[in-house]
């Protein structure tokens, strides 16, 4: 398996899925098996899987050679360690607004001398114990993924502060919260949300990192993906879900009459 991380540190776009609202072991492997996917990311902060679910995700994402990441609310410092203990490479901090916040989920995120994350080599990312304690703090501080959500334009502002952060990998723009915080809900190609975006890319070209966002059709990802962006979340297990049932009535519209 390859990580996300590594495919990005070098210049890869990357493909990911987001899973929350119907999570199921099987529904990740047949998301991987169908092929063009690079990853997924589970979503703790909308529901409520549990670290439990993150484990068997992230087992079921490594049985079909993908990585995952977690999305997580920046309140609860034990829930950052709980999901990288899980085997899940890396996490995305949902709303955070300032270098200050993004500082210190880095320092939940990572081991002396970068942080002050608690240790405890039992779980997956140092093999159930086999990881010397040196050696797991090298490893995991060198190979985990650690992203910040970009959902606000005071975020957007702060872009390039929040990058300059040591240990943050890249941003995330969330094209919902963001349009909201502009005052422009779900209107996304509103000049407000575009020189945020422009903020956002700005920054991560200074600092030589990537960025991702939730697409909303393929103009808006060609856009951004012009502007810098290597990570896209075009899926996630409720619209494929709609998608599918959509789809199946397209296919026998004698047996469902609009």
């Amino acid at each position: 398996m390859e990580t996300l991380k590594a495919r990005l540190q070098r210049g890869e776009s990357v493909n990911v899925c987001a899973i929350g609202r119907m999570f199921h072991h099987n529904l990740v492997q047949m998301i991987g098996l169908s092929g063009g996917f690079q990853g997924f990311w589970f979503d703790l902060e909308h529901t409520g899987m549990s670290i439990q679910d993150v484990e068997i995700g992230a087992a079921s994402a490594r049985s079909v050679g993908l990585d995952c990441f977690v999305r997580i609310a920046p309140t609860d410092y034990g829930i950052f360690s709980r999901c990288l203990e899980t085997g899940a490479s890396g996490v995305m901090a949902a709303q955070v607004h300032s270098a200050e916040q993004a500082e210190q989920i880095v320092q939940w995120c990572k081991f002396f001398p970068a942080g002050r994350r608690g240790m405890n080599n039992g779980g997956y990312d140092a093999g159930f114990g086999k990881l010397g304690l040196a050696a797991y703090c090298e490893q995991a501080n060198r190979e985990t993924l650690v992203i910040i959500q970009i959902e606000s334009g005071a975020a957007a502002k702060s872009a390039d502060a929040i990058l300059s952060v040591p240990g943050v990998d890249m941003l995330f723009i969330g094209p919902a919260d963001l349009s909201q915080s502009l005052g422009v809900p779900g209107d996304f190609m509103n000049p407000k949300c575009l020189e945020a975006m422009d903020q956002v890319s700005a920054a991560c070209l200074k600092h030589g990192k990537p960025w991702g966002v939730v697409p909303i059709d393929e103009k808006y990802a060609a856009l951004c993906y012009s502007k810098g962006c290597r990570m896209f979340s075009n899926a996630a297990d409720f619209r494929i879900i709609s998608l599918g049932l959509a789809a199946v009535k397209q296919r026998f519209p004698g047996q469902f009459p609009s």
